[in-house]
């Protein structure tokens, strides 16, 4: 396989892309439905829109995460936690892989812990984080959604 492949972002939705041959990625990458012969245009993902049509950023919290944002503020102000930072490490799983936890954690211990904000998982997100656990066992990962009230969590 030769080049760089653009492959709509929905075409890998739900599949297990890990086991994919390279003439299954290529075959996704083709665009769908008619088009010009003599203008190539690129398969594009489309962009995802919020339910109240503003748009999505990049790098801002969404409201979970910023719940437990407020949540780390008050371990940290009871002495459990030292420091915590936002988005702050991206790690390397796989050629072109990366996965970017949402925190990045020092505990009062001198541990360092990553910790993944859901509010539901996908089937994605979960291998990563799996794979990131296997990776770099030097951090603890930790996934935490909010159930009623409460953190749940769950280790890795």
């Amino acid at each position: 396989m030769s080049g760089t492949l653009s492959i709509p972002a929905g075409a890998l939705r739900g599949r297990d892309f890990s086991k994919m041959t390279a003439a299954q990625l290529e075959a996704l990458a083709k665009p769908q439905g008619r088009q010009s012969a003599d203008i190539a245009q690129p398969a594009m993902a489309k962009a995802r829109m919020p339910r109240n049509g503003r748009t999505y950023e990049t790098d801002a919290m969404n409201q979970t995460e910023e719940r437990y944002a407020r949540h780390l503020d008050g371990l940290k102000h009871a002495g459990k936690v030292v420091a915590w930072t936002y988005e702050a490490v991206k790690l390397r799983l796989a050629n072109r892989t990366f996965y970017t936890p949402d925190f990045l954690v020092v505990m009062a211990d001198g541990g360092i812990e990553i910790h993944e904000v859901k509010g539901h998982w996908e089937d994605d997100a979960r291998v990563k984080i799996k794979v990131a656990a296997r990776m770099y066992p030097w951090f603890h990962f930790r996934a935490v959604k909010w159930v009623r009230g409460g953190w749940e969590t769950e280790d890795f």
